[in-house]
């Protein structure tokens, strides 16, 4: 799968209350949530956001609580990935659970700006700043978590194997 965007980036340790407000919590639909994606650390954000951009940040990104509302924001408001140096372990597997891809790259992170058009290739992990004309590799998913995103999360992934094991 290849995605193509414009970077959002953001500093260490953005923690689930930075992504989507507690006070939003009584929220369940990706829709109401991703109106207030990053709301309190980038007050724009859902008026910048296009289909397809991507998030990217320094470390730890996810952090705080386990909250699955976090990445459902993120993939509602219309972010294709996220890439950062490293990603909060809960954080990760709710992002994969709902088919948001994750990727890590340093050299990606410290070569990139808010604004850099990028492309990346999930299959080989190849992430292309056009901008700068630079590239850069992340690891590529283990088959089994590519079939999880590509099915558009676990839920998903679940319900196409248990109807190819009826037919």
């Amino acid at each position: 799968m290849k995605l193509k965007g414009k970077v959002h980036k953001y500093g260490a340790n953005v923690d689930t209350d930075a992504i989507i407000p507690a006070r939003y919590l009584y929220m369940s639909e990706g829709a109401e949530l991703a109106q207030h994606c990053m709301e309190d650390i980038d007050d724009g954000f859902i008026k910048k956001v296009k289909p397809g951009d991507i998030i990217m940040a320094e470390t730890n990104f996810g952090c705080g609580s386990s909250r699955e509302h976090a990445p459902l924001a993120i993939e509602a408001a219309g972010v294709s990935c996220v890439i950062a140096r490293s990603f909060a372990r809960i954080f990760f597997r709710n992002a994969i659970n709902i088919g948001l891809p994750l990727l890590e790259s340093e050299e990606a992170v410290a070569n990139t700006e808010t604004g850099d058009i990028l492309e990346v290739d999930l299959a080989t992990g190849e992430i292309r700043n056009n901008t700068r004309k630079k590239v850069f590799h992340a690891k590529p998913y283990p088959d089994f978590m590519a079939g999880l995103i590509s099915a558009g999360g676990l839920i998903e992934y679940t319900k196409t194997r248990m109807a190819n094991r009826r037919a």
